[in-house]
């Protein structure tokens, strides 16, 4: 009877850390993509800025508003490889350079392990439902200054070398 309390315990423990950590909420910041005729789009992106952020992302959300998205901040520049593994809604991805010129916009499948990767280096990647970055005008060369505030929280992990 000890052994299956213990066993019982055990697994309400490990299910209650893989549900609190796949549903824990980001935080959020709104960001101005200014298109190339000046004219501005708002953003909303949840912040993945630690490697563990990182890894998760959009995975098992079934849902994500337009207008709203993730933004993936790394330490530096380089070429960024990204793909939809557990990730069941379509997303559309724009690699970022450090200066906040959108260098890329990728669509992507769900649950596709194909990489989606960045043909320059850049620093950073916003995630937003397949199809908004179109629906609004956005496109390469058009940027997001504000990008350069948001730096990463920490070293690069294992998988990301």
């Amino acid at each position: 009877m000890k052994f299956f309390k213990l066993f019982s315990a055990f697994i309400f423990f490990a299910l209650f850390s893989i549900f609190s950590c796949s549903s824990k909420k980001l935080a959020t910041k709104d960001f101005e993509i200014i298109k190339s005729n000046g004219e501005k789009i708002t953003v909303n992106a949840e912040i993945a800025d630690t490697y563990e952020t990182r890894q998760h992302g959009f995975m098992e959300r079934k849902t994500i508003p337009d207008g709203t998205g993730m933004l993936f901040v790394f330490e530096s520049d380089r070429i960024l490889s990204f793909w939809m593994k557990n990730t069941p809604t379509p997303l559309s991805i724009a690699y970022i350079d450090s200066s906040g010129k959108i260098r890329d916009i990728f669509d992507m499948k769900p649950f596709s392990l194909s990489e989606t990767v960045s043909t320059v280096s850049v620093r950073y990647a916003l995630e937003v439902p397949q199809g908004w970055f179109e629906k609004v005008g956005i496109k390469v060369g058009d940027t997001i200054p504000e990008v350069k505030n948001e730096t990463a929280k920490e070293e690069l992990g294992r998988n990301e070398r």
